[in-house]
């Protein structure tokens, strides 16, 4: 079957695009008003998208009545934020910190959860957080509906437990999306494939036609 998107309700083209995109990880983002109220909400268009300098992506979508998200708002007033990762201990209160929270109210106090102090960056960070990345504002675009955010990271926060040799990370497992309306996944199911090198798959592919001649008797 083709399905062609202009055809499409938008939030139909949501429900394709979300369930066939997985596993996303999700941002658990952190970000503070004016006011000083610590904004707390997930998002799981977000990604990585490099490492020299380390950059990651966030898009925001709108509110229902076309503007931006509380999130949003908070980012280009104060070119900060934090992405704090989601583990299994957390995964009811990144749910609860999703509901429409008033402007004035912090999720972070609403969901049971604390603050802690971050290096760089005057937001702070969800405490009980395995993982969390600091971030200043690179750059943002307007995506129609979202708006999309480039965050360059500026400090690391790693539970030190998880840290092996050489930075190695260990026994990390933080929940995943699966797609709409509300689907989620594990990441303890792993296993390693290393990448082979161009030169080693000629000698192999070399081998393996050779040995293909050999008539059997």
């Amino acid at each position: 079957m083709q399905i062609d998107p202009n055809l499409n309700s938008p939030l139909d083209n949501y429900k394709l695009l979300t369930n066939l995109v997985v596993p996303r990880p999700i941002a658990w983002v952190t970000t503070q008003n004016s006011q000083g109220v610590v904004n707390l909400a997930p998002y799981s268009f977000f990604n990585a998208v490099g490492s020299d300098p380390l950059y990651l992506i966030i898009s925001i979508g709108n509110k229902d009545d076309g503007s931006i998200k509380d999130t949003g708002a908070n980012i280009i007033a104060s070119g900060e934020f934090v992405v704090n990762l989601v583990t299994e201990d957390l995964l009811t209160a990144m749910n609860l910190s999703a509901a429409n929270f008033p402007t004035d109210e912090s999720e972070l106090a609403a969901v049971g959860l604390h603050e802690a102090t971050s290096k760089q960056v005057s937001v702070p960070r969800v405490a009980e957080a395995q993982a969390s990345l600091e971030c200043m504002l690179h750059s943002q675009q307007s995506l129609g509906a979202y708006t999309l955010f480039i965050g360059r990271v500026v400090m690391f926060h790693i539970d030190d437990r998880l840290l092996g040799e050489r930075l190695h990370i260990n026994n990390f497992t933080p929940i995943g999306r699966m797609g709409s309306p509300a689907y989620y996944c594990h990441t303890t199911d792993r296993f390693e494939l290393p990448r082979i090198p161009y030169e080693q798959w000629q000698q192999d592919h070399k081998t393996s036609a050779n040995s293909s001649d050999v008539p059997s008797f």
